[in-house]
């Protein structure tokens, strides 16, 4: 089984593509749904996060206060280091689990959809690299819309990725998500096509 990696700068559409993926019958491993399922109440993850940053970052219901979480961690780089030490390595370990159990079955390939694949070191995890692509004027813009921040919000976020450039000299494949979402369809229809003969060629 082909492991496919995910990923794309901050609006590119990424949960889109992987979406059209799952439509199409092809396993998907979200790293954003295993990090909010590692980080429930009472959780280990939780419990580490807790003793590293303090007890103001929870809900009286014992929940992480991801919003309050999210906005300690951005303006500071050495908080966001604590916070993957805690959550990067329990990730890696249930993505590997997942791609272990998928690989018992008879798909294909998988996709493994992880918004900073390359941020965290985990291209190790993948054989391939599928960047969903857009200009960085269309990241900003649906960013805004659909955020409701400031262009200027949207630029710290963007330091914080890699570059556009850096993306796609990783890529072994390039979803252009610039246009409408009929266009982006097609492409992903292709890249299956593509994929499932490449497995099929592989044996």
């Amino acid at each position: 089984m082909l492991v496919i990696g995910l990923t794309g700068g901050i609006g590119a559409g990424k949960t889109l593509v992987s979406d059209l993926f799952s439509d199409l019958g092809v396993p998907v491993i979200d790293a954003d749904q295993i990090a909010h399922e590692l980080t429930t109440a009472g959780s280990p993850a939780c419990s580490a996060i807790e003793a590293e940053f303090g007890a103001d970052f929870f809900l009286p219901d014992g929940e992480l206060d991801r919003r309050k979480l999210r906005q300690a961690v951005f303006s500071n780089p050495a908080r966001l280091q604590r916070l993957e030490a805690i959550l990067h390595p329990r990730i890696r370990q249930r993505i590997n689990a997942e791609i272990g159990r998928l690989s018992k079955g008879d798909a294909a390939y998988c996709i493994v959809a992880i918004p900073l694949l390359i941020e965290a070191d985990m291209l190790d995890l993948v054989d391939r690299l599928v960047v969903v692509d857009v200009p960085e004027s269309v990241q900003v813009q649906r960013v805004m819309e659909r955020d409701h921040v400031s262009p200027g919000d949207v630029e710290k976020i963007l330091r914080r990725q890699a570059t556009r450039e850096q993306r796609l000299a990783l890529a072994d494949h390039i979803i252009d998500n610039s246009g409408s979402p009929e266009a982006t369809q097609s492409q992903v229809v292709a890249l299956d096509r593509i994929l499932r003969c490449g497995h099929s060629n592989s044996r």
